[in-house]
């Protein structure tokens, strides 16, 4: 199977690289893609950069290029329900836009002609929810917009739209996007490094990245291998 693991940060990139053996770089369309092995899978990784245009011009590339079996986005996720907690892991069921709006007609977070939202692939979803793991894993809803939410004023307003909403990123719902038109089987795998309502969310934010990165992305190995 080939395997197409999309993120968006360096400090992302330097936690999954070391999942691929034999790795080699390519240079694609403007982009750099990290090439090579897992037990019997091909992997194809890169970082997209931040945000929804970046992701899906790379995950547009990525398709075009190497027409993966299934893409996997993972990285970092804010935890906005009250029941997250930081080093969390969200399998996203659903994936929605949380700064859309294309008026009448359409339901919060739909681009008018396609879907309210979008949905990982059932399999994978199954096989993300059911590895075993000392950090909690679970699935739900992951909102997506270009912007970094960083107070409780900013995640109320996102509840209020989706009450049902577990965390929040840049990239998924884009990501989802092209897949789905693609016909490209999708999983969002995201960990929680923070939570927004909290006091102190910047330190929190900073202090995930210099105390856990490298085991909370040990999980994606574990995915991986159950492919």
């Amino acid at each position: 199977m080939t395997i197409g693991i999309i993120v968006a940060m360096s400090s992302e990139l330097a936690c999954v690289k070391d999942l691929l053996d034999d790795c080699r770089e390519e240079q694609n369309e403007n982009a750099i893609f990290y090439i090579g092995n897992r037990g019997q899978h091909t992997l194809i990784l890169t970082q997209s950069g931040i945000g929804k245009v970046c992701s899906a011009i790379r995950t547009q590339s990525m398709i075009h290029c190497y027409r993966p079996d299934c893409i996997l986005n993972t990285g970092v996720a804010g935890g906005i329900d009250a029941s997250t907690r930081v080093y969390d892991i969200i399998a996203g069921k659903e994936i929605v836009y949380h700064d859309v709006w294309c008026g009448e007609g359409n339901e919060p977070g739909q681009i008018q002609g396609l879907p309210p939202r979008f949905y990982s692939d059932p399999d994978l979803l199954k096989k993300a929810i059911s590895l075993t793991t000392s950090d909690r894993i679970y699935s739900g809803l992951i909102c997506s917009g270009d912007r970094f939410i960083t107070n409780r004023e900013e995640q109320n307003k996102i509840k209020a739209v989706f009450p049902e909403g577990l965390a929040v990123d840049m990239e998924s719902a884009s990501i989802a996007q092209v897949c789905y038109m693609n016909q490209i089987p999708f999983l969002s795998f995201r960990i929680i490094s923070d939570t927004p309502a909290a006091e102190n969310h910047s330190a929190q934010y900073k202090r995930f990245w210099k105390d856990f990165p490298q085991k909370s992305f040990e999980i994606i190995k574990k995915l991986i291998d159950t492919l």
